[in-house]
């Protein structure tokens, strides 16, 4: 499918005075703007086994079929002991996989949390497991087993879920727990403080508190392994055109505005929009943060993790593009390395490709999950594949 409308964003022009409205109300724009809106869905095709041999991978690296018939796998957390887990919004529940004669194949996979609707966030902290869907947090403890029991809900009033349901989180190193809320819809002026923001949680008394905010949607976030800095990679808005607004990866930090809704990247401002009550959106955006790097407009990062300390790429991080659904020609569809010298990100280059394919397409990478010797466990939510990157 692929459709392309043109919009035009008019000002409002009306006879009454605004007086004390400009500070009640955001102004309509004074300019005319035109976008190009493009809708292009790749055709899906199933995955067969040797479409692995397709994929390409950095030299000294090699790329295998980990598991497969999954569904649609979202977000991975793997385990020193070897467990990987994987969460299924879809279907409400998470997987246990277990590799036991460590071929690098996980040969037995089983339920282990059901009926969690939307569940997508996952993390693991002092023998208790954490997963999230766009309202509740729960936990659980992990037996030895690696099976989940007594479950407690922590808290269920996170904002309602809108466009952007995919909750994530993590512990950070201040021992905190960190939850991304996207924006409730593609740009719009939230209602609820909460939304587009990177939430933190303290652990003793389930409280929490607006830690960054004006971050449209970052699904994918961590931690430099040598700096313990926070880096997130946030999604960039659809229906303005082919090449804007950009991808951007951000170094989050407390008390923070990174520019949504009114402007995007290094403090450039979306033009469509409405200036904020009693400011101008140019004068609005000097007060925000711009981010550090920016990327290819709709590739859709969703999984975002570092090389752990001690493997090959330690401090260089990984990005799952989930590939482009708003853009005339396809983007994304790929894994990139993002590559971090002195803890600061310097450029990107190809880390999984081959799934693009001119106007079809075979998976959409989405989570990703790294072990302490550097194996890449990347999860494709389009076929229901898991696979595993490792040097030869």
């Amino acid at each position: 499918m692929n459709t392309t409308t043109i919009l035009k964003i008019i000002p409002l022009v009306t006879a009454f005075v605004f007086s004390n409205a400009s500070a009640q109300r955001g102004i309509p724009p004074k300019e005319i703007t035109k976008i190009t809106h493009s809708t292009n869905y790749p055709e899906h095709l199933d995955f067969l086994p040797e479409m692995v041999n397709l994929l390409k991978v950095p030299d000294g690296w090699t790329v295998s079929i980990a598991a497969s018939g999954l569904g649609k796998p979202r977000m991975l957390y793997y385990t020193p002991d070897g467990n990987l887990y994987i969460t299924r919004r879809d279907t409400g529940d998470v997987l246990l996989l277990k590799d036991r004669n460590k071929d690098g194949k996980f040969e037995e996979i089983k339920t282990v949390a059901a009926e969690f609707k939307g569940v997508h966030g996952i993390t693991v902290k002092d023998g208790f497991m954490y997963l999230c869907n766009n309202n509740e947090l729960r936990r659980y403890t992990i037996n030895a087993d690696g099976t989940l029991t007594d479950k407690q809900m922590l808290f269920d009033d996170m904002p309602s879920a809108g466009q952007h349901p995919n909750r994530t989180m993590d512990f950070g190193p201040d021992g905190k727990l960190y939850i991304s809320i996207g924006t409730l819809c593609n740009d719009c002026k939230e209602s609820d403080r909460e939304a587009a923001t990177m939430v933190q949680v303290d652990p003793l008394t389930w409280e929490r508190k607006i830690f960054a905010s004006g971050l449209r949607n970052t699904i994918g976030f961590d931690w430099h392994p040598q700096t313990n800095e926070f880096w997130g990679m946030d999604n960039g808005g659809d229906a303005k055109g082919d090449d804007w607004p950009p991808e951007e990866l951000n170094h989050l930090k407390e008390g923070k505005n990174y520019g949504y809704p009114f402007a995007y990247a290094k403090r450039e401002v979306d033009t469509t929009r409405e200036d904020p009550a009693g400011n101008s959106k140019e004068k609005w955006a000097e007060t925000t943060e711009p981010s550090v790097m920016e990327y290819q407009a709709h590739m859709a990062p969703i999984g975002f993790r570092f090389f752990p300390a001690g493997s090959a790429y330690s401090g260089d991080a990984l990005v799952c593009w989930h590939g482009s659904w708003n853009r005339s020609k396809p983007v994304g569809f790929k894994v990139q390395k993002i590559k971090f010298s002195n803890g600061k990100p310097v450029s990107a280059e190809d880390f999984l490709t081959g799934f693009l394919k001119g106007k079809t397409r075979f998976g959409r990478p989405a989570g990703v999950a790294i072990t302490a010797s550097g194996t890449v466990y990347i999860s494709d939510d389009a076929n229901g594949v898991l696979y595993s990157i490792k040097q030869k």
